[in-house]
């Protein structure tokens, strides 16, 4: 069950830390937020404001909350496979099709913007769009190249098996280069301002932007732009999964998906919550509405669920956005080894190398354990274990 761990800070953490606690109370501190901070399942140390809080800001912005990886989330794909009818394939054949489709890493972008037939729709729908609200993209010439890359760090594309071995396709990413040059930027027009306007802060990166400043329009404008590119990211490199699926399984193209959930969990959005309508951040989280699907990854080698909202107030209709880290990847470094996580990954197709070894479950809270403390935020209707993975380095 939830508790007021502090004034304004509801948590809904069986595992939590006190640098994370701390870090939720300078939050919500803030004078504009109402009702209170929510921290989920999975909330852990984060830069300015801890990652797995839910931040609602009346009249009011706080750009580093969002992160610099704006519109980060997950998308999901439910198949008709079953895997009887791919049990005889080569996993490590699909991953090397998914290695070739889509670009790795940090600054590996597309060569050209012209292999697929379904990109074109999704590059001029986000050219409009910027068009339109009139957001400034010169300082990411090359951020159609970026439309359908993965990224590195927690990044990663998944073969997964649900309970009654339905085949799913798992992805997690976000907005970018591009989306990091936007959030950083007005990251530093929030902090240039307050420190103009005299505001004392219990953090740097509590800076806002109040409504009423062209600075404060300026951002939501960039922000929505960031945060559907991250979108259309996510389901351009799932429309090059879906492809590779495909042709690996020998299967007819209009026949392979049968549902899909992309979502969001780095992002703010206009929501009324305790009687007054807020500016709702979610870092880290993700939304549960009544109603509402989602999805909730574990780490590499552990559960991932697809899950239903149950609108729970006090959690601010939202959910945990996956198991939420133990140890920073500096830390994970040193207590484990390459081996280590061989042994945790027996089973399951995966990069061998010692490059993944911050993101070994053992670096991660007890998905479990999460999802238990996540009852009363959503209901799970598929439980999913990876028999495939790719990482970004």
């Amino acid at each position: 069950m939830p508790e007021m761990s502090a004034p304004k800070v509801l948590n809904y953490a069986s595992h939590i830390d006190d640098n994370t606690l701390a870090q939720a109370t300078e939050t919500a501190s803030m004078p504009f937020v109402h009702p209170h901070v929510a921290l989920m399942p999975d909330a852990h140390l984060g830069m300015g404001s801890a990652i797995g809080t839910v931040i609602p800001t009346i009249d009011a912005v706080i750009p580093a909350a969002v992160g610099v990886d704006i519109g980060c989330g997950m998308i999901a794909v439910q198949t008709t496979l079953r895997h009887k009818d791919i049990a005889h394939l080569e996993l490590s054949s699909l991953r090397s099709s998914i290695e070739s489709a889509i670009p790795l890493s940090p600054g590996n972008y597309n060569r050209s913007v012209d292999r697929y037939d379904f990109t074109a729709p999704r590059l001029e729908v986000l050219r409009d769009l910027a068009e339109r609200t009139g957001v400034d993209l010169a300082h990411s010439p090359k951020w159609p190249e970026q439309l359908g890359s993965l990224g590195g760090g927690n990044h990663f594309i998944e073969l997964c098996l649900d309970e009654g071995d339905g085949v799913w396709l798992f992805l997690h990413s976000g907005s970018r280069g591009v989306g990091n040059k936007i959030a950083k930027r007005h990251i530093a027009i929030a902090q240039r301002l307050c420190k103009q306007w005299w505001i004392s802060l219990p953090n740097p990166d509590l800076a806002y932007l109040p409504t009423g400043t062209p600075e404060f329009t300026k951002y939501l404008r960039d922000l929505a732009w960031a945060q559907r590119f991250a979108f259309e990211n996510r389901a351009e490199m799932m429309d090059r999964f879906v492809r590779a699926v495909e042709h690996w399984a020998a299967v007819d193209a209009d026949s392979l998906e049968s549902d899909r959930i992309n979502c969001h969990h780095n992002y703010t959005v206009q929501e009324r919550h305790a009687g007054k309508d807020v500016w709702l951040t979610r870092k880290g989280a993700i939304a549960a509405h009544d109603g509402v699907r989602g999805v909730i990854p574990g780490s590499m080698g552990t559960r991932s669920y697809v899950v239903r909202g149950k609108g729970d107030r006090g959690g601010l209709c939202s959910a945990p956005h996956g198991a939420g880290r133990r140890f920073s990847r500096k830390e994970a470094r040193k207590r484990f080894t390459a081996d280590d996580l061989a042994a945790r990954m027996v089973g399951i197709e995966y990069r061998h190398g010692d490059q993944w070894v911050d993101e070994i479950p053992d670096a991660y809270k007890d998905i479990d354990v999460v999802m238990r403390d996540a009852q009363s935020l959503v209901e799970i209707e598929h439980t999913l274990r990876q028999i495939l993975n790719v990482k970004g380095t």
